[in-house]
């Protein structure tokens, strides 16, 4: 069965940071990009970073540039999104989702381009409160 599991979310006062994994099982996730999004109640779901498959291209939205940062580690086959100076506009339920990569080590879809991702994970919760 293919499965991605996000984990490490939780409550964090804010300027604090998180770090959330994304862990793959029946596949790896040498030949797929991986995306992150979130998803805040009453609100659309938006695209907060991508990865390419060889981890050489990334892509961050402006909302969470220059604190935020994408990572992944093939031996763990697991994809990192570590984030530092948490706001509270940051509170959202988290998703990670892959998508195949299509032979390219650079492809990193739009983070908008939702319906391309392939398998999505069930979600952490992220909270940024004091």
């Amino acid at each position: 069965q293919l499965q991605l599991v996000e984990s490490g979310g939780g409550l964090v006062q804010p300027g604090g940071s998180l770090r959330l994994s994304c862990a793959a099982s029946g596949f790896t996730l040498d030949y797929y990009a991986i995306g992150w999004f979130r998803q805040a109640p009453g609100k659309e779901r938006e695209g907060v970073s991508c990865i390419s498959s060889s981890g050489e291209s990334t892509n961050y939205a402006d909302s969470v540039k220059g604190r935020f940062t994408i990572s992944r580690d093939s031996a763990k086959n697991t994809v990192y999104l570590q984030m530092h100076s948490l706001k509270p506009e940051d509170t959202a339920v988290y998703y990670c989702a892959a998508v195949g990569s299509g032979g390219s080590r650079w492809y990193t879809p739009p983070l908008v381009a939702y319906h391309r991702y392939d398998y999505w994970g069930q979600g952490t919760q992220v909270t940024v409160s004091s």
